[in-house]
């Protein structure tokens, strides 16, 4: 009788440490998962770089645009580059023709005779109009051909104006520009004529 009471007893005392041990480690690791659930996974942030923007405009112009996200700017940079492009080619093939005629008219060689097929007036090809007609042959050509200079010139300044706009973009990308602008007016004190006044004062916020 008093062997069985014993192990009656043993027997709860295992039960009890078997429902102490489960009950602790499942809060233990419950504890754990709760822990883990509440951390906060935090995304790095993306810096916007205006050196990379300066550098994709100067590699690629309109490239540093995209990056700082000024789509619409692209069409404008492109059309300045074609339109430049075309003027370039336009007063260098108008220089070419002038120089050639200059050329031949100058070389006292009957066989080179480009300048006759100017769309100019026939009465210049006159002996008498010979000096004339060189002459204008001559500031034509240097007129053509400064004017071919300043669109080539134009053309670098646009580029440059390329680079500088992507540059200034990126500076000013993460730049916070508020639509809170208010004006209020309050009364306050004013300096006139070395005396304080009562007057309104006007502030702008932006």
């Amino acid at each position: 009788m008093h062997k069985k009471r014993k192990k009656i007893h043993f027997k709860r005392y295992i039960g009890c440490f078997l429902i102490i041990l489960f009950t602790t480690t499942g809060f233990s690791a419950f504890s754990q998962k709760t822990s883990q659930d509440s951390t906060v996974i935090k995304k790095s942030k993306v810096v916007h770089s205006p050196r990379k923007a300066t550098i994709y405009s100067t590699v690629m112009p309109g490239l540093g645009q995209i990056y700082n996200h000024k789509y619409w700017k692209v069409p404008i940079i492109y059309g300045g580059f074609a339109t430049l492009g075309y003027f370039i080619n336009f007063n260098n093939e108008v220089y070419t023709t002038y120089k050639r005629a200059y050329s031949d008219i100058i070389d006292n060689d009957p066989f080179t005779n480009s300048y006759l097929d100017l769309n100019i007036n026939k009465a210049f090809f006159l002996p008498d109009k010979r000096t004339q007609f060189t002459e204008k042959l001559r500031r034509a050509k240097d007129d053509w051909r400064r004017n071919r200079d300043l669109v080539v010139i134009s053309t670098a300044i646009f580029y440059a104006a390329n680079i500088i706009d992507a540059s200034v973009d990126g500076n000013f990308f993460n730049f916070d520009i508020g639509d809170d602008l208010t004006m209020n007016w309050a009364p306050g004190p004013i300096l006139c004529m070395n005396k304080k006044i009562i007057g309104i004062q006007c502030r702008f916020t932006f």
